[in-house]
């Protein structure tokens, strides 16, 4: 080999060594992953559609744990409030503490209000309410959100049983003929209590957390 080559050889073997070392070997992808570094059967994230772009976490990640380092829950829904407004705080605080805009508020001497994400297509979409100046309830009407433990508007009652074991029933529904009030307890021992609501077919139409009484108000704020 001649010397005269050395240099050209040498910045070769520099490059090579900067993309992925100076040798006969080629980088193979991840068997699991394809070269992600992510493997092929891990689970997708929980993206909650209420929550800010960057708080998604991976799936299966227990309820209130950090998302990525930013602090905020994996899960939004919980039994002691939503993202990151929890049972007790003020309306001012909430909103504060609101990633968006929240449309409504209390008319004038109002004991009982909600207030509302202004991107959403309606007021009955997600429903935070304040009884008494405290935020005590929210609800959910489609079938894109997921209350704590899993459940969702869309299921029937025999996959809810099948994620929160017997549920309590609380009776007719007050407006839709063999529809029922089902309800789970907080399994940590809070007050805090889940509601779903079922039509004819037994199906989840909508459903709600929050503290009695105003978890069991049918009519909005009554």
């Amino acid at each position: 080999m001649s010397f005269n080559h050395l240099p050209l050889l040498f910045g070769t073997c520099l490059l090579v060594l900067a993309v992925g070392g100076c040798s006969d070997d080629v980088a193979e992808p991840d068997a699991a992953g394809g070269g992600s570094g992510i493997a092929a059967d891990d689970p997708p994230a929980t993206i909650d559609p209420l929550l800010p772009p960057g708080t998604e976490a991976p799936a299966g990640a227990p309820a209130g744990s950090p998302a990525g380092g930013t602090g905020a829950p994996t899960h939004a829904a919980r039994f002691d409030g939503y993202g990151p407004a929890r049972f007790g705080m003020g309306a001012d605080a909430v909103r504060a503490a609101w990633a968006g805009e929240l449309d409504g508020g209390p008319g004038e001497g109002a004991a009982c209000f909600h207030l509302s994400p202004a991107e959403q297509p309606d007021e009955a979409h997600f429903a935070l309410m304040f009884g008494d100046g405290d935020f005590v309830r929210y609800s959910v009407d489609n079938e894109r959100m997921t209350a704590p433990g899993g459940g969702r508007a869309g299921m029937d009652e025999a996959q809810l049983e099948g994620l929160y074991g017997p549920l309590e029933d609380r009776g007719p529904h007050k407006y839709v003929d063999g529809g029922e009030y089902l309800r789970v307890a907080d399994p940590a021992g809070s007050k805090a209590v889940l509601v779903f609501e079922t039509d004819a077919d037994d199906v989840v139409s909508e459903w709600r957390v929050g503290l009695p009484p105003h978890v069991d108000y049918v009519e909005g704020c009554s």
